[in-house]
């Protein structure tokens, strides 16, 4: 059976149909019919090529909403019919010591779902079963796609760094995560602070849930909060100052990077003297995810996106790459 997606050929080309056949479905596998899919800035670096790691033709698409086609032989937990979710990982090891240790997102021979493989642009896809989330009650599946890369991407940090409800935490970029980081921590029960160059954004991101907004191009912006954060989540992937950004964080404070920045620089002894840690994490365990969808639909926490047809990918990548989405991008499976 051929299996219709929209594929680039190289990284500067234009999205075009391209058709491709599965093969046998493997035992702890699952055949998703996609209803739906986010499109997140990792895609547009995949396309790319920025990572040294696509293979074209390339099918991006790692926030796949869809509906259970098939299952493998082994696969007991799932059904035909249910809707489900898929993020970045499409399959682990199952045997290494950070699989058996809960850990599976950090599995030496994991794949990613669009790493050599076919993603979410398309009519079908497929995974390993446990990296395959049914939606629980509550969760709009419509917008939902994104909750897959970009929600555990900023959800995992606040598992892994211990935050409190009672901390003082910054997010550093409104954008894809950080909108998302700010509407988790301020349901957590911390007080937020959002850090923005865009003074345009103000508005909204207080309407998020962030408590304060600090313009980072202002002068002096960074002089009134000296020492007096936690914990700070950052989100973008271009340079920072990242001396200013440690000296905002307490003794003890922590600064979390999920943003793929090129390089950080910085003064060591400042760290050392306040016992400061610094640490990155990629998107999050299965475990996590259930816990992240689960907070989404008690809180009734939702990504806001933007939707295309999946016809218009093309549109939809250079209104990405133009940086006008707001604040996520959903494609909608209109193949005929």
């Amino acid at each position: 059976m051929k299996i219709s997606s929209y594929a680039v050929s190289q990284p500067s080309g234009s999205f075009e149909k391209y058709e491709f056949e599965f093969g046998h479905l493997k035992p702890d596998e699952v055949e998703i019919t996609v209803s739906s899919c986010g499109v997140c800035h990792s895609d547009l670096s995949m396309k790319n090529n920025d990572w040294g790691l696509t293979k074209y033709p390339f099918v991006p698409g790692h926030e796949v909403i869809g509906t259970i086609s098939a299952l493998g032989e082994t696969v007991r937990h799932l059904r035909i019919g249910q809707i489900v979710g898929l993020g970045w990982y499409a399959r682990s090891c199952g045997i290494c010591r950070e699989c058996i240790s809960g850990r599976p997102h950090l599995c030496f021979i994991s794949e990613g779902t669009i790493v050599g493989r076919h993603g979410g642009f398309a009519e079908k896809v497929r995974a390993q079963a446990m990296w395959v989330f049914p939606l629980p009650a509550g969760l709009d599946s419509s917008i939902a796609g994104p909750l897959f890369c970009g929600g555990i991407t900023v959800f995992s940090p606040m598992l892994m760094q211990g935050v409190l409800p009672t901390q003082r935490v910054g997010v550093v970029g409104v954008g894809g995560l950080g909108h998302l980081a700010i509407q988790f921590l301020r349901a957590w029960g911390c007080e937020v602070t959002a850090f923005s160059t865009s003074s345009s954004k103000e508005a909204e991101v207080r309407r998020m849930g962030a408590h304060h907004f600090v313009n980072t191009k202002e002068k002096g912006a960074f002089a009134q909060l000296t020492k007096s954060l936690d914990f700070i989540l950052v989100t973008v992937n271009v340079p920072l100052d990242w001396d200013a950004y440690f000296a905002v964080l307490r003794p003890k404070g922590k600064l979390h990077v999920v943003g793929a920045v090129p390089e950080l620089n910085f003064a060591m002894f400042p760290l050392i003297g306040a016992e400061t840690s610094v640490a990155g994490s990629p998107t999050g365990s299965p475990s996590s995810i259930f816990d992240m969808l689960e907070f989404c639909g008690r809180h009734n926490l939702k990504p806001i996106v933007e939707k295309f047809p999946m016809s218009q990918v093309n549109e939809a990548f250079e209104h990405l790459s133009s940086g006008k989405a707001r604040y996520r991008i959903i494609l909608e499976n209109d193949f005929s």
